[in-house]
């Protein structure tokens, strides 16, 4: 018996995921089924512009989310529009974080009509099965192959998840429809499952998380996987340290403060928001009887997030504190509130928020404003960027991945060249002070992607590598060649 791995997303880049486990019957289930970003698109078609499902659906049984993040669920609504009726298998944290996400991408993307979206939201409810972690789930599959999954944490962001399927047949198991990367030991086009009527176990990483990441326990790799996708955003490059992040950050504040300047910190509504409200509540925390600028002490310091969905999740992770790692819930025990202290002002109005962007341009006032989209690509923090970017009082913290096409990307490269990017059909100079911490990605980086595989007792005869840049993958494919052969029998760069 035989199965088959489908790549309809994250490919050629790091956005869009949505792989597909088709068994050799017909019956399939799909992992993730994500928008695309910047100039990222499938070998479909689909893309940001035009981002429906071009691939079958009538023989999905299930879908399972590996975690919230736009570029992993996006396209749900789509898939919901081409037939899929089947389950969306999720953790716990995600089943009440999804319908948030897709609310407000529907919103967004797609209609305002109050009737269209609550009919919506009712069906993606109905739909939606929550998973403990580490507990199997049988798919019905029509089929004598008995088809289970299983949710461990991956340490991404609140409920994230790596997702094991568990193929049971009475014989040998085979993967069909990969290529073969010279230097591999097996035949083009297949890889075995090691034992006769074992079953066989494919791991989808998901977007793993970095180990000592903020609120949330780091990965644990699975016992074996014969077959494991494996993201690789950034698997060229290593992250900074924990506490040199944390200094770094310290150091870019008061810098700003000292010019009277604002700083800008673009991040995702969820996960990334959190973690930088958690560091910097522990930043003031510290430093509190200092002075963060000359007249203006830490504690004075005003922690500015202009998100109304960002707030929406934030009391969500408040609601699901037994899903935060030890150091968090000491903090707590401690009296100390990570992601609702004292300096923290919440935006929510349309009409506040410009006032704010208005003050902010005229008055220059000192102070850290956290806002929407991560990539620079939408959401308020678009408002202040045009604003701002061309003050050289500014600083633009960038704190994730930002993809090839997208404003925020333009932005990395060219600000500190004194460049200029395109927002909203506009074009606007940069004078601001452009600076990238990539110890805050909430990715793990290519050290904590060669661990996760080495961590596994039995490790996998095939490795595929998705969700990341050509280069990414290429460095990854390398250093895990380098590293873990011959342990592993082939590594795919390009699926």
């Amino acid at each position: 018996m035989s199965f088959q791995l489908l790549h309809h997303g994250a490919v050629d880049g790091v956005t869009g995921s949505c792989h597909e486990l088709r068994l050799q019957e017909g019956p399939g289930i799909l992992v993730d089924c994500g928008m695309f970003q910047g100039q990222e698109c499938s070998s479909g078609g689909a893309c940001e512009e035009h981002p429906g499902i071009e691939f079958a659906v009538g023989h999905i049984r299930a879908l399972v989310v590996t975690h919230v993040h736009l570029d992993h669920v996006g396209r749900i609504p789509y898939l919901m529009a081409a037939g899929f009726a089947g389950p969306i298998l999720c953790s716990e944290p995600s089943a009440l974080l999804l319908p948030l996400v897709l609310e407000d991408a529907v919103k967004t993307g797609i209609t305002r009509d109050a009737g269209l979206l609550q009919s919506f939201l009712t069906r993606l409810q109905a739909l939606i099965v929550p998973l403990p972690y580490g507990k199997w789930r049988d798919i019905d599959t029509g089929t004598t192959t008995t088809l289970s999954v299983k949710l461990q944490p991956a340490g991404h962001i609140l409920g994230s998840a790596y997702v094991l399927a568990r193929v049971k047949t009475g014989a040998r198991s085979q993967v069909l429809g990969a290529e073969e990367i010279p230097g591999g030991n097996h035949p083009p086009g297949s890889s075995m499952a090691p034992t006769t009527g074992m079953p066989s176990l494919i791991c989808f990483s998901g977007d793993l998380g970095a180990p000592h990441a903020p609120l949330l326990p780091a990965p644990r790799p699975p016992w074996r996987a014969d077959v494991l996708v494996l993201e690789s955003t950034y698997g060229d490059r290593l992250h900074e340290g924990r506490r040199t992040r944390r200094v770094r950050l310290q150091g870019i504040i008061e810098t700003a403060l000292r010019d009277r300047g604002v700083v800008l910190i673009p991040a995702f509504s969820i996960g990334r928001t959190q973690e930088l409200l958690y560091e910097i509540e522990d930043i003031i925390h510290r430093n509190r009887e200092r002075f963060a600028a000359q007249g203006l002490t830490w504690e004075d310091l005003e922690i500015i997030v202009d998100s109304p969905l960002a707030l929406r999740y934030t009391q969500v992770y408040r609601q699901l504190q037994n899903f935060w790692d030890q150091e968090a819930q000491r903090r707590v025990r401690a009296g100390r509130h990570p992601l609702s202290f004292e300096q923290m002002t919440v935006i929510d109005r349309h009409e506040d928020h410009l006032a704010a962007v208005d003050y902010l341009q005229r008055k220059a006032r000192p102070c850290v404003v956290i806002a929407a989209s991560g990539m620079c690509s939408g959401g308020r923090i678009v408002n202040y960027l045009k604003a701002l970017l061309g003050d050289p009082r500014t600083d633009v913290v960038f704190v994730g991945y930002q993809a090839q096409g997208t404003p925020g990307r333009d932005i990395q490269t060219w600000g500190p060249r004194g460049g200029y990017v395109f927002l909203e059909g506009n074009r606007y100079d940069i004078r601001a002070r452009i600076h990238t911490l990539t110890g805050y990605s909430a990715h793990a980086d290519r050290s904590n992607l060669v661990n996760f595989v080495k961590g596994m007792r039995r490790r996998p005869v095939e490795v595929r590598l998705v969700h990341g840049d050509r280069q990414a993958r290429q460095v990854l494919a390398a250093e895990l060649r380098k590293v873990l052969r011959p342990a592993i029998g082939r590594i795919v760069e390009h699926c």
